[in-house]
């Protein structure tokens, strides 16, 4: 291959991948003192308020696993978004006890 299309390759290469990831690098930097609100809670304290963020990160099989441990009944042959459903009806009814 011929030097000057190397060459060639490794400027297009710094403009079109390199440059604007430094543009967008630097705005994200400049954003990050402009944002308003408040910053997202740790995983582990927004999973014990809020139990619906616990229930859609666990799979089908932890789901089931859950329901298990929480006795409902008829648990295998339901849905995901049923089982989800059920168990954070439970989970709730067992905070307000």
């Amino acid at each position: 291959m011929p030097r000057g299309l190397v060459e060639l390759y490794g400027l297009l290469a710094v403009l079109f991948v390199l440059v604007p990831e430094w543009m967008a690098g630097s705005l994200l930097l400049g954003l990050k003192d402009q944002r308003e609100g408040e910053p997202l809670p740790p995983a582990t304290a927004a999973w014990s308020r809020f139990p619906e963020l616990r229930l859609a990160s666990l799979s089908l099989a932890e789901l089931r696993q859950l329901a298990r441990r929480l006795r409902l009944c008829g648990y295998a042959a339901e849905s995901r978004e049923r089982l989800a459903a059920r168990l954070l009806r439970r989970l709730r009814r067992r905070k307000a006890l």
